[in-house]
């Protein structure tokens, strides 16, 4: 699998429009026990999407300056986000080349290559783009919802666009404050959706493949056993810190997405409009099962329980334990960790979009983003 998959992409890059006019110098990050490798139906579906890609390739005349691809495997949690700094490292003493991230896995990978990025100082992060192949199981973080999709990019006209990451930050002298910072680069969440993460992350471990709609079921059963459902404060702030909302209630979770139009845990459309936030009240174990299709597929919108809205940043305090989590990757909140806020930074990540576009003046002078 690795060899293929190294052969057929550096195939495909060779002949990648992607900053057209530089010398491009590309760096490929691969978890190879991620779904799209591991999962034999997915990696066959995958090879041929491969080999079509790089059959269109031909198509498009070799770059003259091109340099080598340079593949790295992880080795487990933590190893994509060393490997990124290294090659940032790199960027910043070799500023010359233009640099193409690919992040080739699932959405844990993507994260830690994103923390990476974000993290890098705002004259390398104009130098760089990133690119985030779907081959993980759920890959709700990827640039496209196929690989197809993606790799279109690659032998397309494409312009940066500059996206922002959602912070989490618990009180300045609570328990998980000196952890952080915690970052999601698709949603942010916390609650029942957390705690099905953590449960997911678990059996992982033990059962390889997509677990995750098992994972809804039980714990829909179990969280009011594990974890206390009681009254949050909720206040939703616009750009210009503005109050949009306010609002206490027992809540079973409560998101905020980069943007709105956004999934997680294996494409469930929690998030399925232009609103970035959705906060879903306590209700009967009958309710929480008869929800779950209509999240599945967007349809909750409406229901009594959900609200929906455009924030910024939230303000939320709680007086009980309860998990958060971040593009799948979790953490336990004490009552110490409250009041706490999910906020929007600034636009910190450049990723590869369709078509010639010049973006606003800002978003090409970022200040390097605080950590």
């Amino acid at each position: 699998m690795d060899y293929y998959f190294a052969q057929t992409l550096t195939s495909i890059c060779e002949h990648s429009v992607v900053a057209s006019g530089r010398l491009l110098r590309c760096m490929v990050v691969v978890n190879p026990v991620a779904g799209g490798f591991f999962i034999s139906k997915k990696w066959d579906a995958n090879v041929r999407i491969l080999n079509k890609y790089m059959e269109k390739s031909q198509a498009i005349p070799a770059r003259s300056i091109y340099k080598n691809m340079v593949i790295n495997l992880t080795e487990g949690k933590g190893s994509a986000k060393e490997i990124t700094k290294s090659f940032l490292e790199r960027a910043e003493k070799e500023p010359e080349p233009f640099y193409l991230i690919i992040s080739a896995g699932g959405d844990g990978t993507h994260c830690e290559v994103l923390f990476s990025v974000y993290n890098a100082p705002a004259h390398v992060r104009s130098n760089i783009a990133v690119l985030r192949l779907p081959l993980g199981t759920g890959n709700d973080g990827a640039d496209s919802s196929s690989l197809s999709e993606a790799l279109d990019l690659l032998l397309n006209p494409t312009h940066i666009s500059y996206a922002p990451a959602v912070q989490l930050i618990p009180a300045a002298n609570g328990n998980a404050s000196w952890r952080g910072p915690f970052l999601a680069f698709n949603i942010l969440s916390v609650g029942l959706d957390a705690y099905v993460t953590h449960m997911t992350n678990v059996m992982k471990q033990k059962i390889r493949g997509d677990s995750y709609k098992m994972m809804v079921d039980l714990a829909a059963v179990f969280y009011d056993q594990k974890y206390k459902v009681d009254y949050m404060t909720v206040k939703a702030l616009d750009k210009n810190n503005n109050e949009v909302l306010s609002f206490k209630e027992k809540l079973l979770l409560l998101a905020m997405g980069v943007t709105g139009n956004r999934t997680y845990g294996s494409q469930q459309k929690i998030l399925p409009d232009d609103r970035n936030v959705c906060a879903i009240k306590q209700m009967s174990l009958i309710s929480k099962l008869a929800i779950k299709g209509p999240v599945a597929k967007g349809k909750h919108t409406k229901n009594k329980k959900v609200i929906m809205l455009n924030a910024s940043r939230l303000e939320f305090t709680g007086s009980h334990k309860i998990l958060a989590q971040m593009d799948g990757e979790t953490i336990l909140l004490q009552p110490d960790d409250f009041p706490a806020v999910m906020e929007l930074t600034a636009p910190a990540i450049p990723l590869l979009k369709r078509g010639i576009k010049a973006e606003p003046q800002e978003y090409q002078t970022l200040e390097p983003v605080d950590s």
